[in-house]
């Protein structure tokens, strides 16, 4: 991130990063939430890799091409002002940081501050506190769209033939939805995982901006030198250096792998808790560990009966730990992609708007 360059610039940059990285990775997000949604007995047959390929091959052949992108439009929407409120916040705190004008845990030198790794990780994590309120009723939305069909396949296996089909809904219509059954509260349900989630993208920030400390490092100084300061080298470079965009690339994806492996129980449940009738973080945690299916929101009154009522034989055989992690390998390679492409066309805008700067000035 380019902390030099206004915050509105960082905005708009990262704003249009953002929403490209969610074109292109959008279809493998729908898996992801399909494999994080998926009961645990077919979680236990098609895990990982091997399940994402099957559904995709299910999508696909039962509804076309099309329905891998089943509510891109909210969920860019989403993407977008969830960003470039995001980088707003984060840009503008930090420029009051190093300014001096928010308190340092550091002792103050001559100069503009730079921000340690904690002080990166709280401005980072009260921009995506602020960025995820706007978001999250746009985020509800899509999540109601993505598994809109699975819930429509599970009431086709329920129903018999003499039944109608279920029709599909639209984004009016899922609105409509939400509101009818849960009234406004539902637009931000999950919203405390969701605020607790903002450590993402603010580990995510602060491991980049590491990792453009350590390619300062290795661009301007000796591995001998590199290897006998240690981290104090890293702790004074600058974290504003200019990367090429493959370093942006990589850069941006090995952050946010390293915080999706960190956070990816508390990813998982703020997902199960936005979809199902479950109430509370904790309930769907031990369902998940226990490997109880999900009290989704569409289950009739006996199948939730069923779905609490699993023996003590079958809990025993749950997939405990590993049902905490169900879908992380597809989360990573999706937020590999995403943020890549983030960072990557994000550092390429800011390149541009500098250029064209200093092209101006060179005109006078």
């Amino acid at each position: 991130m380019t902390s030099t360059l206004p915050p509105l610039v960082q905005a708009f940059s990262g704003a249009i990063g953002s929403a490209s990285a969610n074109a292109l990775a959008y279809p493998l997000d729908l898996v992801t939430t399909r494999l994080q949604l998926e009961s645990p007995e077919r979680s236990k047959k098609r895990g990982g890799l091997f399940g994402a390929a099957l559904i995709v091959r299910h999508i696909f052949k039962k509804y076309g091409w099309e329905a891998f992108y089943d509510g891109l439009w909210p969920d860019t929407c989403a993407t977008v002002l969830s960003n470039f409120f995001y980088f707003y916040f984060y840009s503008f705190l930090r420029s009051l940081s190093t300014r001096g004008r928010i308190p340092s845990t550091t002792i103050s030198k001559p100069g503009p501050h730079k921000p340690s790794l904690l002080e990166e990780l709280v401005l980072g994590f009260i921009a995506g506190v602020a960025s995820r309120a706007i978001s999250t009723p746009l985020n509800i939305v899509t999540l109601r769209i993505q598994t809109e069909r699975e819930d429509a396949d599970e009431f086709e296996d329920a129903s018999t033939s003499s039944e109608p089909a279920k029709k599909e809904m639209g984004i009016t219509d899922v609105v409509k939805a939400i509101y009818k059954e849960q009234g406004l509260k539902g637009f931000w349900r999950g919203f405390q995982m969701a605020a607790l989630l903002s450590l993402n993208p603010s580990l995510t920030v602060a491991f980049f901006q590491l990792f453009r400390r350590f390619i300062s490092v290795v661009k301007t100084s000796s591995l001998n030198a590199i290897l006998t300061s240690g981290v104090r080298s890293l702790r004074h470079a600058p974290a504003d250096a200019a990367l090429k965009p493959w370093e942006a690339f990589f850069g941006g994806a090995i952050s946010n792998s390293i915080a999706v492996a960190i956070l990816y129980p508390l990813i998982l449940a703020k997902k199960r808790l936005q979809s199902s009738s479950s109430t509370t973080m904790g309930s769907v945690l031990r369902d998940a560990y226990h490997g109880r299916p999900q009290l989704r929101r569409n289950m009739s009154y006996q199948d939730k009966e069923k779905a609490e009522g699993i023996p003590q034989r079958d809990v025993e055989r749950a997939p405990g730990i590993d049902g905490l992690y169900q879908g992380l390998q597809m989360k990573i390679i999706t937020g590999f992609l995403d943020q890549g492409v983030t960072f990557l066309v994000k550092g390429r805008i800011e390149q541009l708007v500098i250029a064209a700067y200093l092209a101006r000035r060179a005109r006078r």
